[in-house]
């Protein structure tokens, strides 16, 4: 009798948009903070992965599409949480008004900020908080307009998701220009999966993150990209 052949390892197709230090393309590879745990963890647990990254609708959509598909790094509100199946945190980041240098910021909160016109990007959750609070936003298909339309005037504040260890005012030369004026949420974000991915899978890799933050493997991955950002 031929022995049965072992059963294939499960496999995933996961998405991300470029959003240093937590993905970004490097030498054609995607790399960061939330990449590498996500790496870590699909390894450790037996699992097969591909990594696309892409403007973040798209990113979205896929996972939300293919029974296979998972996205990050996805905040995990209300509205989303049936759409998905949630595997994390991945990683934590702050949400953030920024604004140009040149201007004198009183702005103590986000009430302090309406009738400002607040640059966000389309399918994200920093534009559907805004919105449901009334905000005036005005939406990019993608996030990196958002700086240059704040240089430019077109908006009055950028609503950004901020990590220790981001260099992307300094990488693209807008250090001097563009400063945080009032960080307005604090979140933790996620690897969501599709509804069809199967529950003792998303258990398993659930597992896995809880095993990289107690052993110290994810806070060293955090720490690399720290003295990067650094050195720079």
């Amino acid at each position: 009798m031929t022995a049965a052949a072992p059963p294939a390892a499960p496999y995933l197709s996961i998405t991300t948009e470029s959003s240093a230090p937590s993905s970004m393309l490097e030498d054609g590879r995607v790399v960061g903070i939330a990449t590498d745990k996500i790496r870590v963890v699909m390894e450790r647990a037996g699992v097969t992965y591909d990594v696309t990254l892409l403007p973040w609708k798209r990113a979205y959509a896929a996972a939300l599409q293919q029974a296979n598909g998972c996205v990050y790094s996805a905040t995990r509100t209300p509205e989303r949480e049936a759409l998905f199946k949630w595997i994390g945190p991945t990683d934590e980041a702050q949400w953030v008004l920024m604004g140009r240098a040149d201007r004198a910021w009183r702005i103590a909160s986000l009430e302090d900020a309406r009738g400002l016109r607040i640059g966000t990007y389309a399918g994200d959750a920093r534009d559907t908080y805004l919105r449901s609070r009334g905000h005036v936003v005005d939406t990019s298909p993608h996030d990196m307009l958002n700086p240059p339309k704040l240089l430019q005037g077109r908006i009055d504040l950028w609503a950004a998701s901020w990590r220790a260890g981001s260099d992307v005012l300094v990488r693209n030369g807008w250090d001097k220009q563009i400063v945080p004026v009032h960080v307005f949420n604090r979140v933790a974000v996620y690897l969501a999966c599709n509804r069809a991915v199967p529950d003792a899978l998303v258990k398993r890799l659930n597992a896995e993150f809880e095993t990289i933050e107690r052993d110290g493997t994810a806070r060293a991955i955090e720490r690399r990209y720290e003295r990067r950002a650094s050195s720079r």
